[in-house]
């Protein structure tokens, strides 16, 4: 870690405890500034850590600029849930590329799939059948997508990744999966901290990840 990467990594903690406030009180406008600050400020962080710039790190850094793009689709007023669903997914192509460019070992591999795909194919049975249950046939193909390049993600980044990219991953998929839970199934008073929570321990870890 440079002095730079400490000062933009305080930055990101700052923003992202502030968006967790603003989002348990509904403040749209504070929500505004400081949820892009935050993945701003993580990216900020990785694109100024002391570690070799080679294809990880710009495939990493990549998939945060298109987090960022994603973040600002999800909190606009108008729904634009699609081209926000559109902007993680390539954000999720980008960091399978970058964990594949790494070792793959084979029997991490085998774990990644015995863990994730079972609980992707019971989160895609849930969410399906609750967007068909709210008349939104269109959504089913995007969603179904999108859970499964995340998915493919998760088990990337069990298979070649550090231990903080492996939480990184998994959290990334916990906080979308809590989107999803709350737009189509059932929305919860905690589950607007609870996504924001966790997406931003998610883009910590593959940031820490690293080094």
């Amino acid at each position: 870690m440079t002095s730079v990467s400490w000062v933009f990594l305080f930055i990101a903690c700052a923003a992202a405890v502030l968006d967790w406030a603003a989002v348990a009180r509904e403040s749209v406008l504070l929500e505004y500034l400081t949820k892009p600050t935050a993945t701003v400020a993580l990216l900020a962080t990785a694109a100024t850590l002391d570690v070799a710039h080679d294809a990880t790190w710009a495939w990493r850094i990549a998939a945060l600029g298109f987090c960022l793009v994603g973040d600002v689709f999800l909190m606009l007023p108008r729904d634009a849930f699609v081209p926000g669903l559109a902007s993680f997914a390539v954000a999720q192509v980008l960091l399978t590329i970058g964990f594949v460019m790494d070792d793959v070992h084979v029997g991490r591999l085998v774990v990644g799939l015995v863990v994730t795909v079972p609980v992707a194919v019971l989160l895609a049975r849930r969410f399906v059948a609750a967007i068909r249950r709210a008349g939104r046939p269109e959504l089913v193909a995007p969603v179904v997508v999108y859970l499964v390049v995340i998915s493919v993600m998760a088990v990337a980044s069990i298979a070649a990744g550090p231990v903080a990219a492996v939480v990184g991953a998994l959290l990334f998929m916990l906080s979308d999966s809590l989107i999803a839970e709350s737009r189509f199934v059932r929305q919860r008073p905690w589950h607007g901290v609870g996504i924001m929570v966790t997406y931003h321990f998610a883009l910590a870890g593959l940031v820490v990840s690293l080094l």
